[in-house]
């Protein structure tokens, strides 16, 4: 009987080891749940007051939008775009493929986003082979919209030279409805500086300073010259590569200094100069905008339309990524001279549309994707030059 005490004395010794040592380990994982769940710098120790603490009290409800993570209007939402990683294409080939997606801009879903925030245009010319979704869009936002017959740029009906003079038109002429502005987004060299302010910054600092190869295409020019200009300098090793649908110009301007492409040779000369059924980038000729870059872009991969479809069906296969024609060439290329440089390297590139704006004529084209279907990297990449 003597010797019970001291046996419980040992057990609630005991006991009261194992629950200290038991919230010794529990503590930290409170403590995380807690940072979590109210966004706390405090630990859970700092929480609790003595009698004598003075704990004071504050009007929330009178906050200002400036102090709470809230945007300033839909144009808040423009810029500062997900940069991602493509695991399937980055599992092929070995290197780090991360792809910045601009078609989560939050005012058309698109790069031109960043160019338009400021510009209020109410008449747009377009040229009559794009997807229809494009024009209706803008219809269904109360816009003029005409739809005219592609042209070369020296043709005065180029949707181009349209635009500029139905411009001209509505802004001399107050008796007509509107008012008319004449972007230019070719020639305005806003286009690239709005990339050099903000797509640029943005990837170098998502890739923390390390990009081995900058891949794009080329409409305008504006997303690779505001892009190369802003990361060349702070990057001297990166690669800047130009991804040119077939038809186009640039790819032999850039590897060979001529505006030229085979399907434009004499005796084979097509009606339309830029015979593919990408839309957005690819041209015959070299912009303001484009000259900007010329000399930083170190190489040029051609893709065709074969090879685009093929990368977007394999996209929504394989990452469940559902993306346009002019994204599906930036893919094509990404891939091919992230093959061309070796396993371990970083390639940044640019989804800048969604496929639900290109329904009736790319993935048409496309056709459906479902559970049977299983495109192969060779048909990606095969044919490549």
């Amino acid at each position: 009987m003597e010797s019970r005490p001291k046996i419980y004395a040992t057990a609630a010794f005991v006991a009261g080891a194992l629950v200290c040592l038991a919230f010794k380990d529990v503590y930290p994982d409170l403590e995380r749940r807690y940072r979590r769940r109210f966004g706390a710098k405090k630990t859970l120790k700092d929480t609790f007051h003595s009698v004598d603490d003075h704990v004071e009290l504050q009007d929330r409800e009178s906050q200002s939008l400036e102090s709470l993570d809230v945007t300033s209007g839909i144009e808040g939402c423009i810029g500062n775009t997900p940069l991602i990683k493509i695991k399937s294409l980055s599992d092929a080939t070995g290197c780090e493929i991360l792809a910045k997606a601009e078609f989560m801009n939050g005012g058309g879903g698109s790069p031109k986003d960043r160019v338009a925030l400021s510009i209020i245009d109410r008449v747009r010319c377009m040229p009559s082979d794009q997807a229809v979704e494009k024009s209706e869009l803008l219809l269904k936002l109360g816009a003029i919209v005409e739809r005219v017959p592609p042209a070369p740029i020296i043709d005065p009906e180029h949707f181009v030279n349209r635009a500029r003079r139905l411009a001209l038109k509505h802004a001399g002429n107050p008796e007509l409805s509107g008012r008319g502005y004449f972007a230019d987004q070719f020639e305005n060299e806003a286009n690239w500086h709005a990339h050099f302010d903000g797509t640029g910054p943005e990837i170098f600092r998502q890739c923390n300073g390390r990009v081995d190869a900058f891949v794009a295409g080329a409409g305008t020019g504006g997303t690779i010259a505001g892009v190369a200009s802003y990361l060349e300098p702070r990057l001297p090793l990166v690669k800047v590569v130009l991804a040119d649908p077939q038809g186009s110009g640039l790819y032999n301007r850039i590897k060979y200094g001529v505006m030229f492409d085979t399907r434009e040779k004499e005796g084979t000369r097509r009606r339309q100069q830029v015979d593919s059924i990408v839309e957005g980038i690819g041209i015959n000729r070299v912009t303001a905008n484009f000259e900007v870059a010329r000399e930083m872009i170190h190489d040029a991969v051609k893709v065709d339309d074969d090879q685009a479809l093929a990368m977007a069906k394999w996209l929504v296969e394989k990452d469940g990524i559902f993306v346009g024609s002019s994204s599906a060439v930036n893919c094509v290329a990404a891939t091919i001279y992230a093959l061309k440089m070796g396993p371990g390297h970083r390639v940044v590139t640019i989804l800048c549309d969604s496929g639900s704006r290109h329904l009736s004529k790319f993935w048409k084209m496309a056709g459906n994707v479902g559970a049977k279907t299983d495109t192969k990297l060779d048909e990606i990449v095969g044919s490549s030059p």
